[in-house]
């Protein structure tokens, strides 16, 4: 099926492709100041300079991996819960996976693991009118083929694609068509317990040993406890049960890797 036909049956409002952006995001965030509706989708064969955490890029090479935009605008009941939009989107494609009979992880806050490797990340990024939240936009990056993967020594985590841990070709645009269904399915329970449940379910390295790199670039070795409703991860740290925000650190190696 070509990628119109996929896109065709989730009725989105609006859609743009194009062959190479320097960001999906960028264009994104631009076309929610144009009025871009919620559930406008942007895509790019290749992007040459997507933004992940921390002020990292990200490169696509034409072909070998998802990269989309989607513009969210939220209804009031979901301003409280700004934070699970992350994981809404981790959800989205771990559903995906699921469907492919891949059996995938997130790794809190906004990396999707395979096999313990980094598939896929997500970057939520927000659009202001003064001080109301106008739209989100939830950018994604997704390893379809051995193209999309960087030198291994440029990887901060190991990482791998759908098809390396499927052992066969896979249809992007099917899998795109996949991850958007279950976002926009799992959004329908954004505030609600069941949705943080989903979260913890999927949750990477939960009562495992983990080196916790915080922002100031000192390490914590702490356990994996859940992801609260706020979205904070909950760490075990020398007995003490520790919350932190996402802008806080990171997991930078866990007890199964050694």
């Amino acid at each position: 099926m070509e990628l119109s036909e996929y896109l065709a049956s989730l009725n989105l409002p609006d859609w743009r492709y194009l062959s190479e952006t320097g960001s999906t995001n960028d264009l994104a965030l631009a076309w929610a100041g144009e009025g871009a509706a919620d559930g406008s989708l942007v895509l790019a064969d290749r992007q040459t300079a997507g933004r992940g955490r921390a002020g990292r890029h990200w490169m696509t090479k034409s072909g070998a991996a998802i990269a989309m935009s989607l513009v969210l605008r939220p209804a009031e009941a979901e301003l409280a819960y700004i934070p699970r939009f992350t994981a809404l989107a981790t959800l989205g494609l771990v559903s995906a996976l699921a469907s492919k009979g891949l059996n995938a992880e997130i790794k809190w806050p906004n990396d999707v693991l395979l096999a313990g490797r980094k598939v896929a990340g997500v970057l939520v990024e927000a659009f202001w009118q003064g001080e109301n939240l106008e739209a989100l936009v939830v950018g994604m990056g997704v390893n379809v083929s051995r193209g999309a993967l960087p030198p291994a020594e440029e990887c901060r985590y190991p990482a791998t694609t759908i098809e390396d841990e499927r052992g066969e070709s896979v249809d992007r645009w099917e899998i795109l068509a996949g991850i958007l269904h279950s976002i926009f399915t799992y959004r329908t329970n954004l505030t609600t317990d069941a949705f943080m449940a989903a979260w913890n379910e999927k949750l990477a390295f939960k009562g495992e040993q983990i080196a916790f790199r915080l922002a100031n670039g000192q390490a914590k070795h702490a356990k994996v406890l859940k992801v609260q409703p706020d979205g904070r991860l909950a760490l075990q740290v020398e007995g003490q049960t520790e919350p932190f925000l996402a802008a806080a650190g990171e997991i930078e190696m866990a007890g199964r890797d050694g």
